[in-house]
């Protein structure tokens, strides 16, 4: 078998410098990280669903946040008493004498009774539409709203059970903490699906990092003995997982801000409708608006950052095996 024979002058040649080596490095990165390789497309098709699932999350999460606080300003500025029907009493009778007793008491601001056909109304959604309600001991309610100074609703409560005895005051105080600590929930779980989707793509991109290092191994090893330093190698591998990560993170994030663009557009369409009210009720207007879109923004830069982040780190822990 005939030896390769390598020609002194290559021998006593020394290694370019680092900066003499970008020249090369540019025209053959091609061959170094390819772009189109299949693993660069799983990664760019991984990442960009890991960031389209966190957008949507994130989007989620401050939607239903904007929704709570809405309607714990909503609920706190609102109580409500219940003028329940009572044998021998006239209904219409205690329910004009309960938002009498309401409106004189101070810190009121509206008083608004329900009529028989808005109280039944408001039962159709757990009821339906078809049923005879008219056999049934319906409730009345009157809505009063509170102003901004301080309202005693402890004198309000005494003066209903002294001169109305089927009237109740609720002050919603128990759906109010329920909308926090759900709130609370929501923020936390969806912080946490974040996480955890981040550290699915770091060790996705880990995956094809030390892929992409072990098909040009003996590329690296070239780029080393003739003089290129592993912060330089480092550098082009990060750069090329950079642009994939946020190539990934464009596309998954841009999907995201255009499914919730068509979702407010379609709750304007459907406004009006039982389906949408609820969907309102629950979500507000369905709309992110400029801090949502800059969060996913922002979520996308990240998830690109990380990328690149973990591919260096990668890279300089396998070039430390080969120098």
């Amino acid at each position: 078998m005939t030896e390769l024979q390598i020609s002194p002058q290559f021998m006593d040649r020394e290694p370019k410098p680092p900066e003499e080596m970008s020249g090369l490095v540019s025209r053959a990165e091609s061959s170094i990280v390819p772009k189109w390789s299949i693993a660069g497309r799983a990664l760019v098709a991984v990442v960009a669903i890991m960031t389209f699932l966190a957008s949507l999350t994130t989007g989620a999460v401050m939607l239903v946040q904007s929704a709570a606080a809405d309607w714990q300003s909503d609920v706190a500025r609102e109580v409500t008493i219940q003028v329940r029907p009572v044998a021998g009493r006239d209904l219409d009778a205690d329910v004009a004498r309960a938002a009498e007793i309401a409106r004189a008491s101070p810190g009121i601001d509206d008083v608004r009774p329900y009529s028989k056909q808005e109280s039944e109304r408001l039962l159709e959604p757990w009821l339906g539409g078809d049923l005879a309600l008219d056999s049934l001991p319906v409730p009345r309610m009157i809505v009063v709203r509170l102003s901004s100074g301080t309202v005693s609703l402890g004198a309000l409560r005494q003066a209903l059970a002294d001169q109305v005895a089927s009237a109740s005051l609720d002050d919603h105080r128990a759906w109010i903490d329920r909308m926090r600590a759900m709130a609370r929930t929501t923020v936390i779980g969806g912080v946490a699906l974040v996480v955890l989707m981040l550290v699915a793509t770091v060790l996705s991109v880990v995956f094809a990092t030390r892929g992409a290092m072990a098909a040009n191994r003996p590329i690296v090893e070239v780029l080393h003995f003739v003089g290129a330093r592993s912060g330089f190698i480092a550098s082009q591998f990060q750069r090329h997982f950079l642009l994939l990560g946020l190539e990934g993170g464009l596309i998954g994030g841009g999907l995201a801000m255009v499914l919730f663009g068509l979702c407010g557009i379609a709750a304007g369409f459907g406004a009006g409708t039982a389906a949408a009210d609820q969907v309102s009720v629950l979500f507000g207007s369905f709309t992110l608006g400029w801090a949502g879109y800059l969060a996913i923004g922002a979520q996308v830069v990240l998830i690109a950052v990380v990328t690149a982040v973990a591919s260096r780190r990668t890279v300089n822990r396998t070039l430390q095996t080969v120098e």
